[in-house]
């Protein structure tokens, strides 16, 4: 399962965080040009809430100047492909579970809102 604009409890807003089979957590911040990876100062934070940080960028960026400790895709309007997989940063079972239950939350609101999208 992926969801957009997931807040961990450090209020930050990642662009993409994906949940794997394992309850592995995967986030993906997605950058689309040199101006807006240097104007990012928040992604190493994220590095505390998830299993894996990957930067998504399109096919013309220069992917070298992505941080050599996350993984890399490229990515465009019709898919991704993975050009440098991301090391390993296991979280702690405890934060784990608190981002898990956060995560699940997040889906069932916006499940919620896609059945039922009237206000309450």
């Amino acid at each position: 399962m992926v969801l957009t604009e997931f807040t961990p409890p450090d209020g930050r807003r990642a662009d993409v965080i994906g949940l794997g089979p394992t309850g592995e957590l995967v986030i993906v911040e997605v950058k689309v040009s040199i101006a807006d990876l240097l104007g990012d100062n928040k992604w190493p934070d994220y590095m505390a809430y998830c299993d894996r940080l990957y930067f998504a960028a399109p096919p013309g960026f220069p992917h070298e100047r992505l941080p050599a400790k996350c993984g890399v895709f490229v990515a465009d309007a019709w898919g991704a492909e993975e050009l440098r997989a991301a090391p390993e940063l296991p979280i702690h079972a405890s934060r784990r579970r608190a981002l898990l239950l956060r995560f699940a939350r997040h889906a069932a609101r916006r499940l919620h809102d896609f059945v039922d999208p009237s206000p309450v």
